[in-house]
């Protein structure tokens, strides 16, 4: 916090902010002046009084977290961060919006130092922030001991009736209310202006009414431009015993005479004279990007930072002396460290399913690993959107998680998310940008394209996030095109940063697993089938965390010659591409059957280990039941694909209506041989 309540001028302070954000934007000329001159004051009464935070370690672990949830208006943070003694000189903030910057268009979570979260997509902050309010309370009830308290902080989001609109909002807000997170604190810039102008003919949301049916604690019609009335609603809620959410009457644009209050405040520059008039009506005599001493001094909040985060070190060393094990444990966790025994523990889950070679979905196959994994990482946070008794994300370590009627706990660790697939992602990121926590859910991968942007944001922000996607394929079978996978694997393939993994059997699947839980700045997407799937055997494991790998050479069925071409399969297709290289070699015809489970891990590969597995001057056919058109990047001479929606009946009969048969492959193999 900065300087004591009584010492403040709140309006230098809030006018600080507005000057800040019109100069920069006005430099830019690109931008979104109007909210953070309309929540300048809100965010005095939080940032000036409440939030526990060190400007010197943005990283410490019991800070409070803030969100700005209407990324738009990211000049508020900038401003704040800035003002309070954050590494963001003001020769950032002249750099709003400019390429290389510390001040990107939107906020982005390790590119500002004290954001916590990449904003801009409106609602997934709001929801963002619910993990992160999750994963504190989760923590606090695993690590506080009596007279120890290590875990207690709060995490505070900004939102505007944007994020309210967005639907999102309504999947995250009514869980946080069912989980009680009494530490999560919403503040909502209620100004009735967005981009089209006046909100009213399209947003009639009886917000309060909303979110009291939510099970939140609701504080209306505080006035925004007050900053006592604003601080008294904060002290208010933090005392309820469930999230709050405090509603702030305001104006965007606040003090420009001629635009405040005006859907032209909202995202462009307020140009030179009306900015004059601004500084004139809001008493600002400073020159642009200059602020006086005095307002740093009243904004300073390194040293009350330090002593917090001082008093909290002293208090964690008294933990560590009476708890040693378990201050061991939570460092582990909130750094973000695998267990010691995390490579035996995955070494020994591939082992076994090679050993045992079981023919099971592998979904089934996702689960078995789970289980080995979950009991050794008690830091594995799964989950599933309604669909645990199908997705298979649940294991004997992880029972569901419950909150009692006072708010508490159980200690589970399966959260049932119901149908919120857009909500549980975004939650997950929420939970892995808390840190102490890797969380995981399951949907089928046709819904992921509900979930789709929050696993984008994933990979922008370079998150531990596992998404289980199951029912991978027409192998769906009688629930019919609208359930049937397509175009999803491929979709998901091109999101940058992203791992897709599409195993083939128990083996793959638990060093896919393996790769996911050791990739610590990328998310990953695992596409698991619902029907059966052989095991394919191996001569051995170490190469399928490379991505592909040679299967089975032309000796394996029994030739005696160098391979003719290469079949590329995964996941379920693997089983077909072995059949199919059997009745080649039955026709004297030498294949390389090649696994590739992942081709964004294959391709980050050496050129050397790649022209390995697939040789030049081989034709090369590849087999999957999606879209054919990722597959071309590789040189394929044909692909055995599905480019049409699929059919509703039994999966067997449309495998053979689809083509996907050992003949056809055969068929397919041999026209590119003979070309």
């Amino acid at each position: 916090m900065a300087a004591a309540a009584s010492d403040q001028n709140t309006s230098l302070m809030a006018n600080a902010i507005r000057a800040l954000a019109m100069d920069a934007v006005q430099q830019a000329n690109s931008g979104h002046p109007g909210a953070p001159m309309g929540m300048a004051d809100i965010a005095v009464a939080l940032w000036g009084r409440h939030l526990k935070h060190n400007p010197g370690n943005p990283h410490w672990a019991d800070r409070d977290r803030f969100v700005l949830s209407n990324g738009h208006g990211s000049m508020l943070i900038y401003a704040l961060l800035h003002l309070t003694g954050y590494d963001l000189p003001m020769s950032e903030l002249r750099n709003f919006r400019q390429l290389h910057s510390k001040t990107p268009g939107h906020p982005e979570v390790g590119v500002t130092p004290g954001v916590e979260t990449t904003t801009g997509p409106l609602g997934q902050g709001i929801t963002n922030a619910v993990g992160m309010a999750l994963a504190e309370k989760l923590l606090a009830a695993e690590f506080n001991r009596p007279g120890h308290t290590i875990v207690d902080h709060h995490t505070y989001a900004f939102l505007g009736d944007g994020c309210l609109m967005e639907g999102i909002s309504h999947e995250a807000c009514a869980l946080a209310g069912a989980w009680r997170l009494n530490k999560l604190i919403a503040l909502y810039d209620d100004n009735g202006i967005s981009i089209d102008g006046q909100v009213k003919p399209w947003f009639i949301d009886d917000t309060p009414k909303r979110f009291e049916a939510y099970g939140w604690n609701v504080i209306a019609n505080v006035n925004g431009h007050d900053v006592d009335a604003v601080d008294a609603a904060i002290v208010q809620a933090k005392s309820a015993g469930k999230p709050t959410l405090i509603c702030c009457k305001t104006t965007i644009g606040k003090g420009s005479p001629n635009r405040g209050g005006t859907a032209k405040a909202h995202g462009e520059a307020l140009g030179a004279e009306e900015i004059k008039l601004t500084r004139e009506a809001l008493g600002w005599t400073s020159e642009p990007f200059v602020i006086p001493e005095t307002v740093y001094e009243q904004w300073d909040a390194r040293h009350s930072g330090l002593a917090a985060e001082s008093k909290w070190v002293d208090a964690f060393e008294a933990y560590g002396k009476a708890h040693p094990e378990l201050a061991l444990e939570y460092v582990r966790r909130v750094e973000g460290h695998l267990p010691k025994n995390f490579a035996q523990v995955a070494v020994d889950a591939a082992l076994a399913a090679h050993t045992k070679a079981e023919t099971v979905a592998s979904r089934k196959a996702s689960q078995i690993a789970l289980e080995a994994f979950t009991k050794a990482m008690p830091e594995l946070l799964g989950g599933s959107a309604d669909l645990t008794g199908s997705v298979f994300t649940n294991t004997s370590s992880t029972p569901a998680l419950r909150f009692g009627d006072d708010g508490s706990s159980n200690g589970g660790r399966h959260i049932n998310y119901g149908v919120r697939e857009f909500g549980m992602a975004a939650i997950m990121n929420g939970v892995a940008l808390h840190g102490g926590f890797i969380p995981y859910g399951g949907t089928f991968l046709t819904f992921s394209d509900y979930s789709r942007n929050a696993v984008r944001m994933a990979a922008l922000m370079k998150l531990r996030v596992v998404h289980v996607f199951t029912h991978d394929s027409i192998g769906l079978g009688e629930d019919g095109p609208t359930h049937q996978s397509i175009e999803h694997v491929a979709s998901l393939r091109l999101i940058p940063g992203l791992d897709v993994w599409r195993p083939a059997d128990t083996a793959e699947t638990a060093i896919a697993w393996a790769c996911a839980l050791e990739s610590r700045q990328r998310p990953t997407a695992l596409i698991l089938s619902r029907h059966n799937l052989p095991y394919a055997p191996k001569s051995g494991l170490d190469d399928i965390s490379k991505g592909a790998y040679v299967l089975a050479e032309p000796s394996e069925v029994g030739l005696k010659k160098k391979a003719q071409a290469v079949i590329i399969a995964t996941g379920s297709e693997v089983s077909l591409a072995l059949h199919a290289q059997q009745l080649l070699a039955q026709q004297k015809v030498a294949v390389r059957v090649v696994s590739m489970p992942s081709t964004s891990v294959f391709d980050r590969q050496s050129v050397g280990y790649k022209t390995s597995v697939l040789p030049a001057g081989l034709p090369r056919i590849a087999v999957e039941m999606g879209v054919s058109d990722g597959w071309w990047k590789y040189g394929c001479a044909a692909v055995v694909g599905i480019d049409t929606y699929g059919e509703s009946a039994p999966a067997p009969v449309l495998f053979k209506h689809f083509g996907f048969t050992a003949e056809n492959v055969v068929a397919t193999v041999l026209r590119a041989i003979s070309r």
